[in-house]
């Protein structure tokens, strides 16, 4: 069993954040990441993603992004800098190593991984919002011959069938995936929510310059505007998919409630027949590996302030408002690695 101060679970953004403010102190640490390459996560979406905050508010700590920096990456790209940028800094990360499971047995933490086992004082949870994709139940409803796929899977338009594509969930994934395929086919989004739009600019500077000067980037959850804020949901980054939709290119559906053969039902009681279904319906926690007392709620997310657990040595972070806006992208997810690290340092590795 190879035993650190320090065991980081995930080589993503977070995990790579983690590790740039680790090796900054004597601590001896692991990253671990059962992806087979440092970037995975990203190369592995849909072709057409494009990231909505600029080169130059994409970076993690210490290394810029390549290129325009008031451009945005695209997927290989972002995951082509988290690779550089893991060797950059020599972080030890280890691939193709799958957490099976989490328990503290006195004043260690034993990690059980597809490669062997681990122990440690202190174990940094780093696998990032991106765990389980949700789909609704009722998706088995409809018949085999309508193609499904969760946006997680998605790549591009030649997974498809021809005919229309009913794209469920309005989110920034949902409205990427619905600018992409517009082009060349009918294209319905349906949503449960109103949608709310953010232009990518603003007087010739990128919305997120303004909302870091305005302090709205970095505002806390537990402020009374980051409450509010947080409770809104995420708005749709870019101006692209109010035009398509103006034009009846892409065209509104309310919240889908239910499926039949092959047609969709919506919370109005209409309801349409579908060849295409893409699920860009989300993510729901997935830590059924930890094994330890009082650390997820009764929702199966975990209890902490600010990433640091109840359980003493027990770090999360790259979650969505773990502490912010910012803590769930690139640039921001290093402020709560910082954090962290401190909080580790105090206790002195032990």
């Amino acid at each position: 069993m190879e035993a650190y101060d320090v065991i980081v679970i995930g080589a993503g953004q977070a995990g790579l954040a983690m590790g740039y403010y680790l090796r900054q102190t004597e601590l001896s640490y692991v990253i671990l990441g059962k992806e087979e390459r440092v970037g995975d996560v990203w190369r592995n979406r849909y072709d057409s993603l494009v990231l909505f905050t600029p080169r130059w508010f994409s970076a993690l700590p210490g290394m810029t992004m390549k290129g325009d920096p008031d451009g945005f990456a695209g997927k290989f790209e972002a995951a082509d800098y988290l690779a550089e940028y893991a060797v950059r800094y020599h972080l030890p990360v280890r691939l193709e190593t799958e957490v099976k499971s989490l328990y503290k047995q006195g004043g260690e933490f034993i990690v059980i991984t597809s490669s062997g086992e681990y122990s440690a004082k202190h174990v940094v949870v780093a696998s990032g919002p991106f765990q389980k994709p949700w789909i609704p139940h009722f998706s088995s409803e409809l018949s085999k011959s309508v193609f499904q796929v969760h946006s997680s899977r998605y790549r591009n338009h030649n997974q498809l069938k021809e005919g229309p594509v009913t794209i469920v969930g309005g989110g920034n994934s949902g409205a990427q995936i619905a600018e992409e395929l517009a082009g060349d086919r009918e294209v319905y989004l349906s949503t449960n929510r109103q949608m709310r739009f953010m232009p990518l600019k603003l007087w010739g500077k990128s919305i997120f310059w303004w909302l870091d000067k305005l302090g709205i980037y970095r505002l806390g959850i537990h402020t009374k505007l980051g409450k509010r804020i947080s409770k809104r949901g995420d708005p749709i980054v870019g101006n692209g998919l109010v035009s398509l939709i103006r034009s009846g290119q892409v065209k509104l559906k309310p919240g889908t409630v239910n499926a039949e053969s092959n047609r969709l039902l919506f919370e109005n009681g209409t309801r349409i027949e579908v060849q295409n279904v893409i699920w860009a319906t989300g993510f729901s926690p997935d830590y059924y590996w930890i094994h330890i007392p009082d650390v997820l709620d009764s929702g199966g997310k975990p209890v902490h302030l600010r990433g640091i657990s109840p359980v003493e040595g027990l770090y999360f972070l790259g979650m969505p408002w773990q502490h912010s806006r910012s803590s769930a992208l690139i640039a921001g997810v290093a402020y709560d690695a910082e954090y962290i690290n401190r909080a580790i340092v105090s206790r002195k590795g032990g």
